[in-house]
This record gives C-alpha cells, structure tokens and sequence, in this order.
C-alpha cells in the first residue's frame, strides 16, 4: 500500500471491525495489501477486545495499519464510529475482517464513484466460501410485502418473481448494476459527503440492522444507493459471532424491532403486525437452535427401540410375544434410561460424536435395565431380550456416529477422519510442495492429496513430490468431478484473488469446499474453518496411549479383531500356494502375534535397532507409543520415504489421540486402501 505523506490526504480509508479472528483478519490484511497498490490509502483496524493475539499479530506483521484497541467490546457500530471519526478518506469502506478482495475490486469501486457523482453508498457482489452469491448482498428495506413475503418463506418460494421476491432482489440478474435500497455491511463504500451529511452508524444497533439503518438514513438524504457487479469479493459470514458468547439470535431479532419501530413506524398496524412477526420469527429461531441437539438423541431412542424389536424377533421369533400393555413402558423408559446415560458421559454436550463415550454410556445405561428388570418382575418378560438388545444398541448407537466420522458429516469432535478428504492443491511451485509437506504431517486435518493443479497445461502429467499433476485450471471443473475431490486447496503465491475467485466461481455448481492459504503457509482457511499448519507441540501434558482405560480397550480391540480375522481370513491366506508378501497379506499373517501379545492391530511400526533414537533425541523417545503395530499411520504411507521429523509427527498424533474409534479408522484404511501387493 502506498505509505501516505503528512500533507496528502487518503484516497480512501478502509475500515475493519475485529473480534477474535485474528486469522481471517491476516488474510484480510493481505489481500487489501495487494489491492490498494498505486492507491493513496489507508486501513485502520479497530479491534473490540480481542483475546485471541489479533492485536500484536496487526502489530507485528502490518506496522502501517493504524490500530486502535478497544478495552471491551464495543459492537460493531460504535467500533466502525471510532474508525470513521479517525479516516481522513475522501471515500470510507467498510468492510468484514472474514472478507477476501480481489486486486481490481478497490480500483473498481473508485471509478464507479468517479463515474457517478449522485451515488452516496454501493456495495459489490459477494460470494460465499463455496462460490454461491451471497443474497445480502443486495436487499430492499423491509417494506410491508417484502417483509412479508421473507418471513413467510415466499421469497424462497418463488425467488424469481418480482412480486415475491422483492427483499432480496432474487428476481434480479446478479451480473448486473443497478440502484437498490440496501448492501451488505461486510462490504460498505461511502462517500465522504454522505457520510458527513448523515452520520456514522446508530449506535443503539449493537451488530446487525447498523447497515439498512445507514443505507436507509443515506437514501433519505437523497444519495443513490447501488449494487456493483464489475468485481467481487469472498465473505466467510458471521466468524466473529461463532467466538463470542453473543446471543446471535436475540441480538439479530432486536436489530429487526429497532429499524421498524425507528423508520417504519408510520403505520401503526404494519409496525404491530411486523414486529409480531419477527417476535415469532425470533422464538422459532431460538427453539429450532434449542431442539437441533436433540435430533442426535431422537437417533439414539430410535435405535435403541430397533434393537428391542430385533432383540424380541431373534429371541422369540416373532415381534408381538410381549404383551400390548407394556409396550408403552417397554419402549420408552429402556432408551429414556439410555439417553441420560449417554447424557451424563457428555455425549449431548460436547462430544455428541464420541464414540467410546457411546460405547460406555449405552452399557451402564443397559446395566442400569437389567437392574430394574430384576426388581420389576411385572416387565421382566426375558432376560434373553434385555441382553441381545443391549448387545445391539452398544453397537449401533456407537455406530451411527462412526460412519458420520467416517464420511466427514461431523467435525464436532475437534478431530476429522483419516481417511481423508479427497483434495487438490491448485500451484505447483515450492509453496506447493512445502504445503503438501505439512499437510502429509497434519494427521488430525484429513486431507487425502490427490495431485497437483497447475495455472497452464505445460506440465500435465509430470510429477510434484511424488504426487502426479493432474491438469490445469482451465479445467479444474471436470478434475474435480473425475477424482471425486471433495476440497480445493490454493496457494495464494501461486494465483491472484482475481483468478482464483474466477476458478471458484466456474465451480460454484459442484459440491466440493475451498481454501486459501496465506503465504506464510501457516493457516488454511476454509468454508467456516481454519486449520492450523503449524508443527505439532513435541510436549503434551496428556497422551491417551498411556492411560490404563485406553490399554484395556486397546488390547481387548486386538483380541476381538484377531479372533475375528484369524477364524475368517487367515486360514485362506496362509494355506494361499504362492504368498505375494503384499501388504495386506503381510497383515493377516501377523494376526497369531496380536493374539499372542507380541504386537497390536495398530501401533507404530518395527523400528531397526540401528534406526533407534538416542535417548537425548527428544520427548518422543521417552513417551510410551505402544507396542509395535500391524498397521498404523506411518505404514499407511507405503513407500514414501519419511523424515525422522514426519515419523515423529505421526507417533505424536497417534500417542495423544488414541482411541478405539481412531484404531478402527486406520484398520479400515490398511483394508480399503489401493492393493500394493
């Protein structure tokens, strides 16, 4: 950004608000940093209170955006004043620190201004993570149909219509200019004159309705306001208010009765009638997010009721020899009693998706009914029963929540399938392969790389650090439909904002995510998400493999599995007249020595005596990594030649996240993965 002097006023001054997203914040930071070259400008970020090291990270690394730190937090209006009274600015932009700009969007906008002198207030197209355009971009003032039509839900209905359609201008081609009523406060740019002839923002609005307040005020005053299609940036929605303990619902809801009871008062009975209805908007909105919860143990009660019907079909033969009576009773108390035990063990709180916790909630509730069975002999029609259904439900509840992790539906648990999500890293250059390197040490972020994909078609089908380029992205579109990629990855060292906002776009219909990486290659930040590509700490104060519980079940894993698999597999294998000696043979006849206790199903692998670490090496070779595995994260990874550093990563991820769910995992993956015999 070119550095101001004291006697030149800005250009433009940009303002950001920040709570807490000190990540997206840097990526902001960089972006506006390519996009105001050649421009006289100036940031200022004004940061509520945040805790999370966004005030020294502006500090440290963007020593010419001028800070003011909040001692509290403020709200987004007042915050956004602070800014505006300290902008020097001929033209004021507001913008979201979850926000990502093209190179041109800035120019874009200036020239617009310059070629419409009645405009006050525009804003430009916004698109989500995915590459879907963001409605609210593009609004009406909540007039008595438009808001009608929004909460009854027949803008959504018949989103093409102009009748119905008016609130968020649906009807619209969003690749088209034109006046509206109202943008988006992630993307606000004003003019100085409208700004100084209405004010900043009303600061009774704490977040939310600050922005149609100030585009309405600003219409009033007889200023345009527009919606610019010519450029377009990325907003990542509401990151703040996930890190904070801000009531989003109420607080919205409230910003809904100020703007109507403020601006829209006129008529009496339209201001009741649309504060009626935001009332009950409001009260559906907190009981949906109160109920969503409880779907997970609506499942659990389901199953649990399955498992008795099984039970009773297997043990009588038929599902109707209980009598009709005690259904009522048979079918609600058994998984009333299973959902609190569950309950208790944290898994409707915060480890909804645990599947040991499942596991050990689901048996002591069991034994809890069995109890009660005992001394309530009028419902104690078998015991034959209770058994095979408790059996049933310690297997399908834990289940259930297994294949949601299997098939990535589920990130509650702060850990993603190993499996992987299929992935695709756009550059083919040192970045490139630096990322590849993290992310092949990053266990817990389940990226699956597929291959590389370049700018061009030179270098199609060479390879990247043993990993093949797979195209361009001229026609990533179709890469990503014939390998199935889930996730996009791009490096921004790689590719502009401006091209890699286009990729995205091309793609919008696929149902696949996207991410950047800053260059300092030390985030990804992704759809709701930001993983963190620094080195795993060597120290932990815990590591599950050492805990007593962990070994029981693991060792009673490796019996049950090799139990299983010696009585199924083995024989075939072993009494096999040509042995390839692949893996997965390999595998199998190594079962006798699970059973024996020599090894486990999974551990880390069989380390030369001459390859062992020195005991000054570092904390890995004092920590107990458990015995050595048949499978396991570093044998996952075939032929590829590890460094003693990756190795040490892998070890490290799989000593502090142990767990019978994550052994089940890389099982899986040691049988399903491609045959490399």
């Amino acid at each position: 950004m070119a550095t101001r002097t004291p006697n030149t006023a800005p250009l433009l001054s940009i303002i950001i608000v920040n709570y807490n997203v000190r990540d997206f914040l840097h990526h902001a930071l960089v972006s506006l940093r390519k996009a105001t070259k050649g421009i006289r400008g100036e940031i200022i970020v004004v940061d509520n209170a945040s805790d999370d090291g966004s005030i020294e990270m502006v500090r440290r690394r963007f020593a010419s955006v001028h800070l003011i730190a909040n001692k509290s937090n403020l709200g987004f209006a007042r915050a956004n004043n602070l800014g505006l009274k300290r902008a020097r600015g001929k033209f004021l932009l507001l913008i979201n620190p979850d926000t990502i700009v093209q190179e041109d969007t800035l120019r874009v906008m200036l020239k617009f201004f310059a070629e419409n002198p009645d405009v006050g207030l525009a804003g430009c197209k916004i698109l989500n993570p995915d590459g879907t355009f963001q409605l609210a971009c593009r609004r009406s003032f909540p007039r008595p149909w438009a808001a009608l039509t929004k909460m009854t839900g027949l803008s959504a209905l018949f989103p093409r219509s102009r009748f119905f359609g008016k609130y968020n201008l649906t009807y619209l081609n969003p690749d088209e200019t034109y006046e509206l009523d109202a943008v988006s406060g992630s993307f606000m740019m004003v003019r100085r004159e409208a700004y100084e002839q209405v004010g900043g923002l009303d600061e009774d609005f704490f977040m939310y309705g600050e922005d149609l307040d100030w585009c309405y005020r600003i219409q009033q005053a007889g200023w345009k306001n527009y919606y610019v299609h010519s450029t377009q940036i990325i907003h990542y929605k509401g990151e703040s208010t996930k890190r904070s303990d801000l009531n989003e619902i109420r607080t919205f809801y409230h910003a809904m009765h100020l703007f109507v009871r403020k601006h829209l008062s006129g008529s009496r009975m339209f201001a009741f009638l649309i504060r009626s209805a935001i009332s009950v908007s409001a009260w559906l909105a907190m009981v949906k997010a109160f109920v969503r919860p409880l779907g997970v143990a609506i499942v659990d009660v389901l199953l649990v009721d399955l498992s008795l019907l099984i039970a009773e079909l297997i043990w009588f033969g038929s599902v109707s020899r209980l009598p009709q009576e005690a259904n009522p009773i048979v079918f609600t108390v058994p998984a009333l009693i299973v959902v609190v035990s569950l309950y208790l063990a944290g898994v409707y709180t915060h480890r909804r998706m645990s599947v040991s916790r499942s596991i050990v909630g689901t048996a002591v509730g069991f034994v809890v009914i069995s109890a009660l069975v005992f001394f309530f002999k009028d419902y104690g029609f078998s015991r034959g029963v209770t058994i095979i259904s408790g059996v049933l439900s310690t297997l399908f509840l834990p289940l259930w929540r297994f294949s949601l992790r299997l098939t990535g539906k589920s990130t509650s648990e702060g850990r993603r399938s190993i499996l992987g999500r299929k992935t695709l890293i756009v550059g083919t250059d040192k970045s490139a392969e630096e990322l590849l390197r993290r992310l092949r040490s990053r266990v817990s972020d389940g990226y699956d790389v597929l291959g590389f994909v370049d700018v061009n078609r030179k270098r199609v089908g060479e390879e990247l650090a043993g990993l093949p380029i797979v195209g361009s992205t001229d026609n990533i579109g179709k890469i990503i439909q014939d390998l199935r990629a889930s996730d996009v990855i791009f490096s921004t060292q790689t590719l502009s904002y401006a091209d890699i906002l286009a990729v995205i776009g091309r793609t919008r219909e696929l149902s696949v995510n996207f991410h950047l990486v800053p260059s300092t290659l030390e985030v990804i930040i992704g759809k709701g998400s930001i993983d963190s590509l620094d080195k795993l700490p060597l120290v932990q104060i815990t590591y599950n493999i050492e805990k007593s519980t962990n070994r029981t079940l693991k060792r009673l894993f490796d019996i049950v599995v090799s139990l299983v698999l010696l009585i199924s597999i083995y024989p075939f294998i072993y009494f096999k007249k040509s042995v390839t000696g692949g893996s997965r043979s390999k595998f199998i006849l190594g079962l006798p020595s699970v059973l024996s206790g020599n090894r486990s199903i999974v551990g880390p692998p069989i380390v030369p005596r001459s390859a062992e670490p020195r005991a000054n090496d570092g904390p890995a070779s004092e920590l107990y990594l458990g015995k050595p595995g048949l499978a396991g994260l570093i044998q996952l990874q075939g032929d590829r030649v590890l460094s003693m550093e990756e190795r040490e990563q892998y070890n490290l991820y799989y000593a502090k996240n142990q767990s019978t769910a994550l052994d089940l995992e890389i099982l899986l993956k040691t049988l399903l993965q491609p045959r490399r015999d």
